[in-house]
């Protein structure tokens, strides 16, 4: 329980619910001050979640937190990332992602900097500056690169990711290739994506023939999205892979590469046992574009999957539209 604070200002009644003896009062107290959505009440807000005995009004108050970008609402959930009930540490780490203010968000790089902050407390920092864009968190994300929790790499991964961090470029494809976990590996592989050059090719394509399918898959996604035309003989081995996941990314990456040399091999996957697959491939060969293709995607329309038909109708469409401009000219 905590001792209200006394404001002239607040709802007197309100205000002495935080101070009830009943938990399930102080807790509905939290919930009522916040929806009222004035920064009159972070005081007592921030008082509950640091100070109430009872975890679930101290859950409560951090999830209500998220709503403000204010000083004390940002220290009152830094300081909960180490409550004693996980669940209010969870809460105060979510709200945190709720961040939109750069400017608060610069409250969090000096609890980054503590030397005595867990793995949790550090992970759940880098997540909340990942979408701040703060150019101050690359140095602390390229620290966090090298940080022994796994947890934390791939936080830092997300925070370099989204800045765009060219000189993170070297780091991140070590960790795409050599990195124990999984979840560093896949982030690290996603976030090649900002590359502006084919660095990072022979990095990627590695990454096809990665243990972990979902990191594979990521790999064919990024290869696409970079639209890496060296990766077009690894995207069509990378078809035959055990994950149909996988062969789905790669069918859009070749599609995204639009040479029409991969014809036959995305064509080949229009008898794939996987709808979803079968709708890629479809689409997949409008990209590329190829009047070889219509034959099968002609057969295609009589497939059993209805996305799969209108797949196939709207690559017809997309390659004979092209066809007709081509020689319109």
């Amino acid at each position: 329980m905590i001792m209200a604070r006394s404001n002239p200002l607040l709802d007197t009644a309100l205000a002495a619910r935080f101070a009830n003896a009943d938990a399930t009062v102080r807790r509905l107290a939290v919930i009522d001050a916040a929806d009222l959505e004035d920064e009159a009440w972070l005081p007592l807000l921030a008082d509950a979640l640091r100070r109430d005995t009872n975890a679930d009004v101290r859950r409560t108050a951090a999830q209500r937190l998220g709503a403000w970008d204010t000083d004390e609402a940002v220290d009152a959930l830094c300081a909960a990332l180490v409550d004693a009930d996980i669940g209010t540490r969870e809460a105060a780490a979510d709200s945190l992602t709720a961040l939109k203010d750069p400017i608060a968000g610069e409250r969090l790089l000096p609890h980054l900097d503590d030397a005595n902050a867990d793995a949790f407390t550090r992970a759940a920092l880098l997540r909340a500056l990942r979408e701040l864009r703060l150019q101050q968190a690359a140095e602390p994300a390229l620290a966090a690169l090298s940080d022994t929790s796994a947890s934390v790499r791939r936080e830092a991964i997300g925070v370099l990711g989204w800045l765009r961090h060219a000189h993170a470029l070297p780091h991140l494809k070590q960790l795409a290739r050599t990195d124990e976990s999984t979840q560093v590996r896949h982030a690290a592989v996603g976030a090649l994506g900002f590359a502006t050059d084919e660095s990072v090719l022979e990095t990627l394509t590695q990454a096809l023939s990665d243990e972990e399918w979902r990191v594979r898959e990521e790999a064919a996604a990024t290869l696409g999205k970079l639209r890496l035309g060296a990766a077009r003989h690894a995207l069509e081995s990378a078809l035959a892979d055990d994950y149909w996941q996988v062969t789905l990314q790669a069918a859009r990456a070749l599609g995204r590469l639009r040479d029409v040399a991969s014809t036959h091999a995305v064509a080949e996957l229009l008898t794939f046992p996987i709808s979803n697959v079968r709708k890629e491939a479809a689409l997949a060969l409008g990209e590329l574009g190829d009047t070889e293709a219509l034959a099968v995607l002609d057969a295609a329309l009589g497939d059993g999957d209805p996305e799969v038909r209108k797949a196939a109708r709207i690559a017809i469409a997309q390659i004979s539209e092209r066809h007709a401009s081509h020689n319109a000219q």
